[in-house]
């Protein structure tokens, strides 16, 4: 009787094995099936989507048959709209100043925004960093702005050729053939250290009795400051980065200037651009009155 039980309980002992490799196979297999049935499910799903993108698609290379085979078209809408924008503003700043607070500086944003400026008809741009980071490093600025003019307004790029002017001393560098916009590339030298510089000259000049002291004056101080810069003075700057400061700009010829705030300079889009001049269109600038 208990040989009868042990051979039970061994019986039972392998059915219940049996039971579990079953179950654990069972397990496996409805997890396999169920993920290529989700899998079959969603293509199923965006398998409709997919198809149905192909006659838009269609539809707008049959609109525009040229879009991809010539992607000229779009560097001519492009120069349009910027110079339709510059047209519609009210007033257009002559010069204008990109004030740069922020300590690593982006060249290729720069560039984009000089390019941008030129397109929309501004005929003098300052680009200007408290470091002289864009005054040291002029040439690759340079050749940024010649690369964007080309990727931004193509063959016509032509027509926005820059004056690269170095400093207040007329140093000319033609990257570029033409020299219709100017581009002024400024560091703190230009600012304070500029004025400094213009009253020693006086003060020598009065030390060798080239001319008398009653002779020196404002006016006198402020047409020497503007025929070392040989520019106007700028009517719109915009400033980027968090610092609530002008940071030594042109001290002495911001007296009239409207300034205009933008987070950063980097990712800087033309919509930005576009704002800040809007802004300073609708302004009025009541000169003192």
């Amino acid at each position: 009787m208990a040989l009868l039980y042990s051979l039970l309980w061994q019986l039972l002992l392998v059915l219940v094995q049996i039971n579990r490799a079953l179950v654990s196979w069972f397990r496996v297999r409805l997890r396999s099936w169920k993920g290529r049935l989700w899998e079959r499910v969603v293509s199923a799903l965006l398998l409709p989507v997919a198809l149905a993108g192909f006659p838009g698609h269609q539809k707008k290379l049959i609109q525009n048959p040229n879009a991809n085979a010539n992607p000229g078209n779009r560097t001519a809408g492009r120069r349009s709209r910027w110079l339709s924008d510059g047209r519609s503003l009210e007033k257009l700043p002559v010069h204008i100043g990109l004030l740069v607070t922020e300590e690593e500086p982006s060249y290729t944003d720069i560039a984009n925004l000089v390019v941008w400026c030129m397109a929309v008809g501004i005929s003098c741009v300052s680009v200007y960093d408290h470091h002289g980071i864009f005054r040291k490093n002029s040439s690759r600025l340079m050749e940024e702005i010649v690369r964007q003019q080309q990727d931004l307004l193509g063959a016509d790029g032509s027509k926005y050729n820059v004056e690269f002017l170095s400093n207040g001393s007329d140093t000319h560098q033609h990257h570029v053939v033409s020299c219709r916009p100017t581009l002024k590339v400024l560091s703190p030298e230009d600012g304070k250290q500029s004025i400094v510089q213009a009253a020693q000259q006086l003060c020598r000049s009065v030390e060798n009795k080239e001319r008398s002291s009653k002779d020196i004056s404002v006016s006198m101080l402020d047409t020497m400051l503007r025929e070392s810069k040989n520019t106007p003075d700028p009517e719109l700057v915009v400033k980027f980065g968090p610092v609530n400061s002008t940071l030594g700009f042109l001290p002495w010829h911001i007296r009239l200037t409207e300034f205009v705030s933008l987070p950063s300079h980097r990712n800087v889009s033309y919509e930005d651009l576009l704002g800040a001049l809007q802004r300073f269109g609708v302004c009025q600038q009541r000169l003192g009155q």
